[in-house]
């Protein structure tokens, strides 16, 4: 089993975007969409020279740079997991801003994005093309703006199908398991009737659902190679997010292994006794 550490910046300190190529996790965020006490949870993925922004959600530019000390004009790497604007809802200011500041007058690259094909089509026709597309036309080759002008698609390859799809990629030395979860609509019966959305499987060893309704499939499937686990949370049932009552049935060597994350308002009044503990935001955890 991997050692953990769970380190917190110092004040006014930097989180650097280089490491000595351990892996490491920092969440920007651990709130639900209606949260109001913590930001959304989005987080950063390190390792080496290579560093990943997971969803780029609505409070994401200044949670960026209140619980991390940086700018979006920082990140150049992105993997967005799905459509909801808590995940979303500040792409448009990253790619805009890395358009007309960070290319411009930073000299900086343009945004790279883990992203499957299909995906892509729906990002950006569906979310961001509304705000993204008029801000240039070409009246001469009568062009507008589109997914390329903005990021560099990087390709995870298809894996398998079942027992559910999943997709991998390794960028430097961090690997990347993409794999499909139960989130939207409610009423979904399995992952395959769901609207797309994915979780994270790190290095083989980091279990991350992002959002998920109550799947013991998917953690039985992942749960005896994760050395952690970190699994969205709500405190009623039904929803599209995993109740709490349904994941203490999970066995104790399980819940002992799993933070709780994209939690709302009323966390310190839930019982969680018995797993790890609840996922804090603005620290560094470091995998060794």
């Amino acid at each position: 089993m991997k050692s953990m550490k769970i380190v917190s910046l110092g004040e006014g300190e930097k989180l650097s975007l280089v490491n000595s190529g351990e892996l490491e996790l920092f969440f920007i965020g651990v709130g639900s969409a209606f949260a109001h006490r913590h930001f959304q949870t989005n987080l950063l993925v390190v390792k080496g020279d290579q560093h990943l922004m997971v969803d780029f959600g609505m409070t994401a530019p200044r949670a960026l740079k209140e619980t991390a000390g940086l700018e979006v004009t920082d990140i150049t790497n992105y993997l967005i997991t799905h459509s909801h604007a808590d995940h979303v809802g500040g792409l448009e200011c990253a790619g805009l801003t890395n358009r007309y500041v960070g290319r411009p007058f930073l000299k900086k690259p343009k945004l790279s994005m883990v992203i499957a094909e299909g995906y892509q089509e729906v990002l950006w026709d569906r979310t961001l093309r509304g705000g993204m597309e008029w801000n240039e036309e070409d009246r001469v080759n009568h062009r507008r703006l589109s997914f390329g002008d903005f990021f560099d698609p990087i390709r995870p390859k298809w894996v398998r199908q079942n027992p559910r799809e999943a997709f991998d990629v390794s960028m430097g030395g961090l690997k990347i398991e993409l794999f499909r979860t139960k989130h939207v609509p409610d009423n979904a019966g399995d992952w395959q009737e769901s609207f797309t959305s994915f979780g994270l499987f790190l290095d083989d060893h980091i279990f991350v659902s992002m959002d998920t309704r109550f799947d013991r499939d998917l953690i039985d499937e992942y749960a005896s190679r994760s050395d952690y686990m970190f699994h969205d949370v709500q405190f009623f049932p039904g929803a599209v997010h995993a109740p709490l009552a349904d994941l203490k049935t999970l066995p104790t060597d399980v819940k002992a292994k799993m933070f709780l994350m994209h939690y709302a308002d009323n966390w310190e009044s839930q019982n969680i006794d018995g797993f790890a503990g609840w996922t804090e935001q603005g620290v560094r955890y470091i995998f060794g």
